[in-house]
């Protein structure tokens, strides 16, 4: 049993359960994968599977040390590689992950409804952003010519310590960064389709990658 799997992100709808609840979900596209490298304790110094997902990319697109690390696997197709860490051979949820070996396959059929999963995604990129939008600050009086409608106020003392404390919350990059969803419930596993319905909501734009791991918590 894997750890996880690796997919895209399709976009969001609602599925209505039997007692006519509405549930907001996620649907990913998720596999097949295929595991490109077994990481050992005595040949690595750590446990873990490198998993790689299946899709059409043209060969020109990866580098020659990569597909030669792919060839290796019998891997040919697979840009998209994460590695999943696993403890003495187990994974989060305790299943045995000693049998997977290069070349083995991981489908979407091994996760089932109602299981709870972390979904990790790169969130949207927002560009630069100031205090008020990035930060939530309330920002200054808006009348009596005030000039700082949106400005962050002090950043330090003047005096001591004379400098701005690291950690400072100001303006800058806002988004684009890796973000980890805890805790999602299956709601349905659609293994002919190779899709994967979550509930809420996932990082990310559609389109997307993403890596589904079964919930640590």
């Amino acid at each position: 049993m894997s750890p996880g799997i690796l997919g895209k992100k399709i976009g969001m709808t609602q599925v209505f359960r039997p007692d006519g609840q509405a549930v907001p979900v996620t649907l990913l596209k998720t596999g097949p994968c295929t595991v490109v490298q077994r990481k050992t304790m005595t040949s690595d110094g750590y446990e873990a599977v490198q998993l790689g997902l299946v899709e059409f990319v043209k060969a020109a697109r990866i580098n020659k040390p990569s597909t030669g690390h792919l060839k290796k696997a019998g891997a040919e197709g697979v840009k998209f590689l994460r590695e999943f860490r696993l403890g003495s051979g187990r994974g989060p949820s305790g299943a045995t992950t000693g049998e997977l070996k290069p070349g083995d396959k991981v489908l979407v059929d091994e996760f089932k409804p109602k299981e709870m999963v972390d979904v990790i995604g790169v969130s949207k990129g927002r560009g630069f952003a100031g205090v008020v939008r990035r930060h939530h600050f309330g920002g200054g009086e808006p009348t009596h010519g005030s000039m700082h409608h949106r400005a962050p106020g002090s950043i330090g003392a003047s005096s001591f310590p004379s400098r701005v404390i690291p950690g400072m919350r100001m303006g800058g990059q806002m988004g684009n960064e890796q973000v980890t969803v805890r805790n999602l419930e299956i709601v349905d596993v659609m293994a002919e389709d190779n899709v994967l319905v979550v509930k809420g909501a996932v990082p990310g734009p559609n389109g997307g990658y993403v890596v589904v791991q079964r919930s640590k918590r």
